[in-house]
């Protein structure tokens, strides 16, 4: 028996060298098998071997187990022993004991006393049960045999080392009180049914099955998973959040200055002046400006950047050249210079020619003006957009005095002063994309209207997202200054 409890602890030994790489049961993995020897010390007619280590009986144990709660596991505990006592060789028995026990584990790593991924796992076991007895042996040299089945009242106290998140290491004391049952034969006994008994010293392994749900893929199970919708292939903490290494509440993969704090509104950059460009776009980081002069500042507000301006202080309304001085008279304001223009009359808004007379946009290209739409709070442009804006670009390459206007627009959700800031920004964001194809700079215009041009009623999120839009206005340059 000695060299089959060797022969048992070799092979827990060589399941532990194998399942290093699966998981303690938990509420992520909630099936678990046992593999246990156990030392068993009989007591009854013939004497009491408890605690007695020199006359241990041993045998093999198997269970499966299932997670409740974090306080309580279920689990069905099959065990096998042979009972061996003799007073003389006139009395002596082998007993032949298989038990199993429908068993409740109350663990005391549920939180209270320690946490349930601890390393010492203290545990209580409350496990009823049946024990088969199957008896040889001799009473006063009368044949003893006999086989009987007894419920069985089992309880234990246990550790289970937590040895890695791959396994578990336990031992565990116990009694088992077949009741009424007769182990040694002995046909005189007391009067309760409890005489024979025996205890079962264990150790053994946990082994848990299962894989955690992990919605996102990202390493962390649900259950632990702040940030659960995580997209695929991005860094995360142990929390499943997304790695912001900047500390400023944008992640990483959205961050474009990921090492440098920055605001959520400038996807992660820093704007020192507060005008509402970033650093790495401001022409005039230190001064606050406007977002249509790359940061810089227009004290007279015509357009012209104040470093630029020759006439600073012009009246408002009054329009001005590239150097932010008066233009020539320009009676019926076509851009035309009245000396030059040959239809000096033009109606107000007319579209003109380099002698200030009416031109009409050729239908092709005026068809070609349909609004591109942004998600929420966004200036990206959706891949979508790019057939019908690439037409738009051709058609810029194609007849070159054509110019472009671009007016952005928000829904209403945020204040006045951020949606006109994040409709300006969406027009410069598409006037990046012409002039990255090579189409000129002062051929696109653009502006922003924040919501006050709603193309719908901001009263649901269908119409909201009509709302989040850039609209088109081909034109003509006039001479002398490309113009709309």
């Amino acid at each position: 028996m000695r060299r089959s409890l060797t022969s048992l602890l070799v092979l827990l030994g060589l399941t532990l060298a194998a399942a290093h790489e699966g998981h303690a049961q938990s509420a992520d993995r909630k099936t678990a098998i046992s593999l246990s020897g156990s030392a068993y010390q009989y007591k009854g007619n013939f004497g009491s071997n408890f605690w007695n280590w020199s006359n241990n009986n041993y045998g093999p144990g198997f269970a499966v187990n299932r997670y409740l709660t974090s306080g309580l596991d279920v689990g069905l505990h099959l065990g096998y022993v042979e009972l061996k006592g003799s007073q003389n060789t006139t009395n002596f028995f082998n007993t032949n004991v298989v038990h199993g026990n429908l068993a409740f584990k109350l663990k005391l790593n549920n939180g209270w006393a320690f946490k349930e991924d601890a390393f010492i796992q203290p545990y209580l076991l409350v496990a009823p049960g049946l024990t088969y007895l199957s008896r040889e042996g001799q009473i006063q040299g009368r044949s003893s045999n006999g086989n009987s089945t007894h419920f069985d009242a089992f309880g234990a106290a246990g550790i289970n080392f937590r040895i890695s998140d791959g396994l578990g290491l336990f031992v565990q004391t116990g009694q088992h009180v077949p009741l009424s049952a007769n182990i040694d034969g002995q046909p005189i006994r007391d009067q309760n049914s409890f005489d024979d008994r025996f205890l079962q010293h264990t150790v053994g392994l946990n082994i848990a099955f299962g894989k955690p749900k992990d919605t996102d893929g990202d390493g962390v199970p649900d259950r632990k998973d702040k940030c659960p919708d995580t997209p695929a292939g991005v860094a995360v903490d142990p929390n499943g959040c997304p790695l912001d290494r900047d500390g400023d509440g944008v992640p990483d993969y959205q961050d474009k200055c990921p090492d440098e704090k920055g605001l959520p509104t400038l996807e992660g950059c820093p704007d020192r002046d507060g005008d509402g460009v970033r650093d790495g776009d401001d022409q005039c980081p230190d001064t606050p400006g406007k977002v249509e002069l790359q940061g810089c500042p227009d004290a007279d507000n015509d357009g012209v950047r104040d470093s630029d301006d020759k006439c600073p202080d012009t009246p408002a309304g009054t329009q001005v050249d590239a150097t932010g001085c008066p233009l020539v008279l320009d009676q019926d304001n076509d851009g035309v210079p009245d000396n030059l223009d040959k239809c000096p009359d033009t109606p107000a808004g007319a579209r003109v020619d380099a002698n200030g007379c009416p031109r009409v946009v050729n239908p092709k290209i005026k068809a070609l003006e349909k609004p591109v739409r942004f998600k929420t709070n966004s200036t990206v442009i959706d891949p979508s957009s790019f057939p019908a804006l690439n037409k738009m670009v051709k058609a810029l390459k194609d007849s070159t005095d054509y110019g472009l206007r671009i007016i952005g627009h928000a829904d209403s959700r945020g204040t006045d002063e951020y949606n006109q800031g994040l409709s300006e920004r969406r027009a410069e964001s598409l006037k990046r994309y012409f002039t990255s194809r090579g189409v000129d700079t002062s051929r696109v215009i653009t502006e922003g209207r924040g919501e006050s041009e709603p193309a719908a009623p901001n009263t649901s999120p269908a119409n909201m997202s009509r709302n989040r839009r850039a609209e088109f206005t081909f034109d003509f340059f006039t001479t002398p200054a490309p113009q709309l």
